[in-house]
């Protein structure tokens, strides 16, 4: 991908210096090497969404009973999509193994159901794209039918009608510390599943959907539409301290990347409820850590007007120094629309549009008027920022204003910026972003800039109405 590099402190003031914002990665900066190293890469998607198919009875009204095969789901987390040759089958003594490659372990659970006779795997998020159904029911009379698709916003699910009792007498998932190229994809985790004959009564005693609170509970509310901001009433600012928990981020002298953002958010917190006007929400408040995609769903479910991702990054080679912010950038805006529209919670995309029965297509038109409004309002945030991080600190980037494709900036319908702080590749600003009065001076332009911006945008939607 090609970041962009825009002139970025050429532009007219008014009373207020302007803001900084936070810089949250998820996809590599362009190949400059003075370009950030981010902490995390992306897993690859496919192209192709999951086609819907019937829930398949997951318990129905009757109160299911927990089957002594039914497993929970793992403790596990992430995106994944069928590797290798897809799902196979293989003949045992008295019954059939299923095996599912996947190129990431996530989690799953595996039950029976009766009348008529089915077993039912579900995954968080396995995209069944590649499945061959007609080859798997040709390798043995052991189902009658087999569907694949989505179950619940979030899950996926493969139903097996079966031609006889069948119980599950094992299931394990086994992941790979190194995983190999398989058929051009990689299979980093293998689920295999092993069927044998029973009895009737015993399959009707075992079966059905296991009681598990991360699948029974309720789907969440969609949130109300959000209208533009035209400076009444507080404005809600996300603030996302990036990485956390398991992923410390970058980590130089001493000093780790996650901690330090964190302690930068709550900094700039209270400098925004001070100056008053401003609800602020955080993506976390601890040393937590939340997936990327969840970020961006935290700010909308909050009704953010603005969302603002925090970082301070490190070079592996090359030296940079100063405060730089980020947009998405116009190549990757499709990308990111495409992607989001084969996520299966169509409820995240855009606040207030039930999407859940549309197709992409649809999908993508609505993103695409969305990015019409947000984009221009996210480069006049950014250039803000870039102007009042300098005018409070002095301290930016020699290119200030870049744009990429990182994750935390895809939501169509929020004006939203990555802020990188400084490196910590560089002495210098390590001294600066340790400097509680640096970090206050820091906060003081990121809040002058947000209030600069929220006039200059209210004004522009009254032009717009008239």
């Amino acid at each position: 991908m090609t970041v962009k590099m825009l002139g970025g402190r050429g532009r007219n003031w008014l009373a207020s210096a302007v803001v900084l914002a936070a810089l949250c990665p998820m996809v590599a900066v362009a190949s400059s090497d003075l370009a950030p190293e981010t902490s995390i890469q992306p897993k690859a998607r496919p192209t192709v969404a999951v086609p819907d198919v019937p829930s398949a009875g997951a318990g129905g009204d009757e109160a299911p009973v927990v089957p002594r095969s039914a497993k929970s789901p793992g403790a596990l987390s992430g995106l994944a999509y069928l590797a290798g040759d897809g799902v196979t089958l293989s003949d045992r003594w008295r019954g059939v193994a299923i095996e599912v490659p996947m190129t990431q372990a996530v989690p799953w659970r595996v039950f029976t159901l009766d009348n008529p006779k089915r077993l039912v795997l579900d995954f968080s998020e396995l995209d069944w794209q590649g499945i061959d159904i007609p080859n798997l029911l040709e390798k043995g009379d052991w189902f009658t039918d087999i569907r694949a698709g989505l179950y619940r916003p979030g899950w996926t699910r493969i139903v097996f009608d079966l031609n006889a009792p069948y119980q599950v007498v094992s299931a394990g998932l086994s992941t790979q510390e190194n995983p190999v190229a398989v058929s051009q994809r990689v299979e980093a985790a293998r689920l295999r599943i092993e069927l044998t004959t029973g009895s009737d009564a015993d399959f009707a005693a075992a079966a059905g959907a296991p009681k598990d609170a991360l699948f029974d509970r309720p789907a969440r509310p969609m949130p109300s539409p959000k209208t533009r901001q035209r400076g009444f009433g507080d404005v809600t600012v996300v603030l996302d301290p990036g990485h956390g928990g398991i992923d410390p981020g970058a980590e130089r002298g001493g000093v780790v990347e996650a901690q330090l953002m964190m302690s930068f958010a709550r900094e700039l917190k209270e400098e925004l409820l001070r100056a008053g006007g401003f609800n602020v929400v955080l993506t976390r408040d601890g040393d937590a850590f939340v997936p990327l995609e969840e970020r961006v769903t935290i700010a909308r479910r909050a009704g953010a007007d603005v969302f603002l991702s925090l970082h301070a990054d490190a070079l592996a080679q090359g030296r940079a120094t100063g405060a730089s912010v980020y947009t998405l950038s116009q190549e990757a805006s499709d990308e990111a629309s495409r992607k989001l529209a084969e996520r299966h919670d169509r409820s995240d995309i855009l606040a207030g549009v039930d999407l859940s029965q549309q197709g992409d297509a649809v999908a993508l038109v609505l993103m695409d008027l969305a990015r019409t409004d947000t984009a221009p309002r996210s480069e006049a945030l950014a250039d803000s920022l870039v102007e009042g991080i300098h005018s409070a600190t002095g301290s930016t980037y020699k290119t200030p204003r870049l744009q990429a494709g990182f994750s935390v900036l895809k939501a169509a319908d929020i004006p939203s910026v990555l802020i990188e702080l400084g490196f910590l590749s560089s002495e210098r600003d390590r001294k600066l972003l340790t400097s509680r009065e640096w970090r206050a001076d820091a906060a003081r332009g990121i809040r002058e800039a947000l209030q600069y911006w929220v006039l200059e945008d209210a004004g522009k939607a009254d032009l717009l109405r008239q």
